[in-house]
């Protein structure tokens, strides 16, 4: 079996989705960014990728820091 088809495996099962959240984990999926459950809301961070919680926190951290500077300015 291919590493995609193994992606793609994988994020069909539904084991890998969080309900309600669209949160989606999996390591054995190589892609740090997947298409949503639903593909018309966009893309989600894979947390079960290596660097998915990485990427996660500096998206926050540089939306707080935009926040608080255009607040604070």
């Amino acid at each position: 079996m291919s590493q995609s088809e193994t992606n793609q495996k994988e994020w069909e099962d539904e084991q890998n989705w969080v309900p309600w959240f669209g949160i989606y984990s999996s390591t054995m999926d190589s892609r740090l960014w997947v298409r949503k459950r639903m593909p018309a809301w966009g893309w989600t961070i894979n947390f079960g990728h290596s660097n998915g919680k990485i990427t996660f926190w500096l998206i926050l951290g540089f939306v707080s820091l935009i926040l608080l500077t255009a607040v604070f300015y």
